[in-house]
């Protein structure tokens, strides 16, 4: 996916449910601070969003631009629904968010989340995709380990998961 695609989904989405916010927080949120972002890193024809507005505008976003709809079968790329919950991230994470706002996204702003908080996020999911997609991230210089180390420390979750993704992000680290 491209950042004009990501912004015309973030238009698409605006303009469905009303909100003048939409946040990305799957893969693609990485054009937010980085537009230009390695190739390797855009590969997904999926944009991840919810609104702040009402858990309901994922079914919304999933309806009218998802997977499958007409959208997606005229531009190649689509939006999936979520949740705020969906994702487990570290404290302050919406202090953190990247904003995208201009003329192609009709001034609706697009939040995505921040480099780090995004590889964090990714690390808890812990599919190989996810990992895959944070050692790319980090081959390209795009986090810092000192960082990352804290916002792994700030995840809402028990010692031995946060154990655990220590040892994950440990693993790409090397």
């Amino acid at each position: 996916m491209k950042r004009h695609e990501l912004e015309h989904l973030i238009r698409a989405a605006g303009a469905i449910t009303g909100a003048g916010e939409i946040v990305v927080i799957g893969s693609q949120a990485i054009l937010g601070e980085r537009p230009d972002a390695p190739h390797a890193l855009l590969v997904s024809a999926e944009a991840d969003m919810f609104t702040f507005r009402d858990p309901k505008d994922a079914d919304l976003i999933d309806g009218s631009i998802g997977e499958g709809s007409p959208f997606h079968e005229t531009f190649g790329y689509y939006a999936q629904g979520m949740w705020e919950e969906t994702a487990i991230l570290p404290a302050g994470w919406k202090d953190r968010l990247i904003e995208i706002r201009n003329d192609n996204t009709r001034q609706v702003a697009g939040l995505c989340l921040e480099a780090h908080d995004l590889a964090v996020a990714k690390l808890v999911a812990g599919r190989e995709k996810d990992r895959l997609f944070v050692a790319e991230m980090h081959g390209h210089d795009m986090i810092d380990p000192v960082i990352m180390s804290e916002r792994i420390l700030q995840l809402p979750i028990g010692e031995d998961d946060r154990r655990l993704v220590a040892e994950r992000w440990g693993r790409i680290e090397g």
